[in-house]
C-alpha cells in the first residue's frame, strides 16, 4: 500500500512537471505576431481560405480561424486587425535583372504601369526639374507607347526638344526603340539630321552611354529600386547575371538584417562564341558549385544563356539555328547535365524551342535530367507538341509574357499570330510546371499586379486585347507563388501561407478574388511582409529596415 501510494506521488510529480513544461513550452511559443480578421488566401494546395494567421520569428505557426488563432496569443503579441482585407503570399519574379535595375534606378523614370502620354510627360517632366539643366532624363525600357489610352504616336525629336530644352531624352521603349532629342543627339554623336526615331539596332549603342550610379550611388539607386519592388508587392526574385560584387553588397544587408527581398542567381561561365572558346569554358562548368548560400541569396541555376549566338533577340519573327551552332550549345549543356546542374536557359521561338528540345532528348539518353530542374524561359512561342515533349524529359516552363507592354509591337511583327503569344490556357492545362516571370526590368514592365490582370483578361497595360487564351485569376495567383517557390528552389519555404513557411505576405487594398478583372491591376499591397518583418507600409508610406 505505501509502495503503492509512493508511485501515486511520483505519478503526480511526473504530472505537475510535465505541465509545467507544457505551459512554459506553451508561453515560449506564442506567436510574435497575429493577422486576424481578414481572408487569407494561403495558395495552398487545396487553396484553402482563412481568417488569421499566426508568425513567431520569421516563420508562420498557424493558420486558422480567428478564435483558434487568437487563441495562441502572448501578452507581447503585436495583434493587426485587417479588418476584412485579404492576404495572399508574397509575389514571386521567377525571371528578372534585379541586380542590374539597381545601376541605373535612380536615374531612369519608371513607366511601368501608365496609361497616359499626358502622365508619362508628367513624370518625366519631374525627373527634369529635380535633376537640373543638362541631365539625362532617360527610361530604360519597361513600357511602350503603346500601352498610353490617350495618344500612342511616336515621341518625335521636335516634341522633346520643346517639352526638355534644357536636358537630354533618351526614352528607349522595351528593346523596340528609343526616341531622342538634339540635345541627347548632340551628345550621342547622331547626325544631325536624324529624326530621333532610334530603331531596334541602334539602341545598345546608346543605351550603353546613358549615365549609371557610381559605386557612391549604388546602394541608395538599389535600396530605392527594392522599396519600390516591396511597394508592388515583390519579395522574390529569379535573378539572371549576379554581379559578384553587386550580390556582395546584398549580403552585407542581409547581415544587418535589412535585405528585404530574396535573390535567388542564374549565372554560369563565359562561353564566348566560337568552338575554341567553348572547349576552354567547358572545365570550369565541372567546378560549379550551387546551393552554398541560403534562403535569402543564393545560386541555384546555370543560364540564363548556354551559347550567345543562340540567343533569340526580341521580336524576331523567325530563327534559323544552324547545326554548327547546336553542336555548341549541346557541348555546352553536356557538360551542365554531365555536373548534374539545373538550367535556366533563354529560349523564345518556335524553332529554336524544337531544336533545343532535339539536343537535350539526345543529351537525356546519355545524362537524365528528370530531376535536375532544367527550364526553358520567355518561351512566348511554345506549343502543346512542345510543352508533351518537354514533360515527357521532366522540364519546366518559367514563362515571362513580353506581351504585357509589348503587344502593339508583337501585333505589329506577327500578325494575328501574336493573339497565340503566349498561349496560356494550353500551358495550363498541359499539366507542365509553370510560372511567371517578367525578364525586367527593360524588356517589360515589374508590377505582379498587372501581369495577373494580363493573364485574366488577355489585355496589356493599357488594356487593349493582345492574347485570346486566358486562365483562371487562381491559376494565374498560383504560377506568381506557389509554382515560383519551385522556381527558386523555395517550395519549402515559400509560396503559400502555411505553418512552417516563411512568413513572406501581402495584405491587399481588396481582395483578389473576387473584384471584377478590370480592376485586378488596380490592387495594391497595404503591407509587404518578408520573413516576418514589415518591409513595406502604406499607412506610413516607409519600407522599414529591420528593428
Amino acid at each position: 500500500m505505501l509502495r503503492a501510494s509512493k508511485k501515486m506521488m511520483a505519478l503526480a510529480a511526473l504530472l505537475v512537471f510535465v505541465f509545467s513544461a507544457a505551459t512554459l513550452c506553451a508561453q515560449q511559443a506564442a506567436p510574435d505576431m497575429i493577422l486576424s480578421n481578414g481572408k487569407i488566401i494561403t495558395v495552398d494546395p487545396k487553396f484553402t481560405i482563412a481568417q488569421a494567421v499566426a508568425i513567431r520569428g520569421d516563420r508562420i505557426i498557424a493558420v486558422g480561424t480567428n478564435l483558434d488563432i487568437n487563441k495562441l496569443a502572448g501578452p507581447n503579441t503585436k495583434k493587426i486587425d485587417l479588418k476584412g482585407k485579404s492576404v495572399i503570399p508574397g509575389l514571386i519574379d521567377n525571371h528578372m535583372h534585379l541586380l542590374r535595375g539597381g545601376t541605373t534606378w535612380q536615374y531612369e523614370v519608371r513607366l511601368d504601369g501608365v496609361t497616359t502620354r499626358k502622365q508619362a510627360f508628367e513624370l518625366l517632366s519631374a525627373r527634369a526639374k529635380t535633376l537640373g539643366p543638362g541631365k539625362w532624363v532617360y527610361t530604360m525600357g519597361g513600357f511602350a507607347r503603346e500601352q498610353f489610352t490617350d495618344n500612342s504616336k511616336p515621341f518625335t525629336r521636335e516634341e522633346l526638344d520643346k517639352a526638355f530644352p534644357d536636358n537630354p531624352v533618351a526614352l528607349q521603349e522595351s528593346y523596340f526603340r528609343m526616341s531622342v532629342n538634339t540635345q541627347a543627339m548632340q551628345a550621342m554623336g547622331i547626325d544631325d539630321k536624324s529624326t530621333g526615331d532610334v530603331g531596334q539596332g541602334g539602341i545598345g549603342r546608346i543605351a550603353a552611354k546613358l549615365p549609371t550610379v557610381g559605386k557612391d550611388q549604388i546602394e541608395a539607386s538599389s535600396l530605392g529600386m527594392i522599396k519600390d519592388m516591396n511597394r508592388w508587392g515583390l519579395t522574390t526574385f529569379g535573378v539572371p547575371g549576379c554581379d559578384p560584387d553587386l550580390v556582395a553588397m546584398y549580403r552585407r544587408w542581409e547581415a544587418a538584417n535589412q535585405l528585404n527581398v530574396r535573390v535567388f542567381c542564374i549565372d554560369g561561365v563565359g562561353v564566348g562564341n566560337t568552338p575554341e572558346s567553348v572547349t576552354k569554358a567547358l572545365p570550369e562548368i565541372a567546378k560549379i558549385k550551387l546551393f552554398q548560400g541560403d534562403n535569402y541569396v543564393d545560386n541555384i541555376f546555370y543560364g540564363e544563356g548556354v551559347y550567345g549566338p543562340l540567343s533569340d533577340p526580341m521580336f524576331l519573327v523567325k530563327s534559323n539555328p544552324t547545326p554548327e551552332q547546336l553542336e555548341q550549345w549541346r557541348r555546352i549543356a553536356t557538360a551542365v547535365a554531365a555536373a548534374h546542374l539545373p538550367l535556366h536557359v533563354h529560349t523564345e521561338l518556335h524553332d529554336t524551342i524544337n531544336a533545343f528540345l532535339d539536343q537535350v532528348e539526345a543529351i537525356n539518353k546519355e545524362y537524365p535530367i528528370k530531376n535536375l530542374r532544367w527550364v526553358f524561359a520567355h518561351m512566348n512561342q511554345v506549343d502543346a507538341e512542345q510543352l508533351e515533349r518537354m514533360k515527357k524529359l521532366g522540364m519546366y516552363v518559367a514563362l515571362n509574357p513580353w506581351t504585357v507592354i509589348n503587344g502593339g509591337i508583337m501585333h505589329a511583327a506577327y500578325g494575328d499570330d501574336a493573339f497565340d503569344l503566349p498561349q496560356l490556357a494550353t500551358i495550363q492545362n498541359s499539366g507542365i510546371m509553370w510560372g511567371f516571370g517578367t525578364d525586367g526590368t527593360r524588356a517589360n514592365q515589374i508590377p505582379p499586379f498587372n501581369t495577373l490582370y494580363f493573364a485574366v483578361t488577355g489585355k496589356m497595360v493599357g488594356g487593349t486585347k493582345v492574347v485570346r487564351q486566358t486562365i483562371s485569376r487562381e491559376d494565374a495567383l498560383i504560377a506568381h507563388t506557389r509554382n515560383n517557390a519551385f522556381f527558386v528552389f523555395q517550395e519549402d519555404n515559400l509560396g503559400a501561407i502555411q505553418p512552417g513557411k516563411l512568413a513572406d505576405l501581402l495584405v491587399l487594398d481588396r481582395d483578389y478574388l473576387t473584384i471584377p478583372a478590370e480592376q485586378i491591376k488596380d490592387i495594391k499591397p497595404v503591407i509587404t511582409m518578408v520573413g516576418g518583418r514589415i518591409v513595406y507600409d502604406a499607412a506610413t508610406q516607409t519600407s522599414a529596415a529591420a528593428k
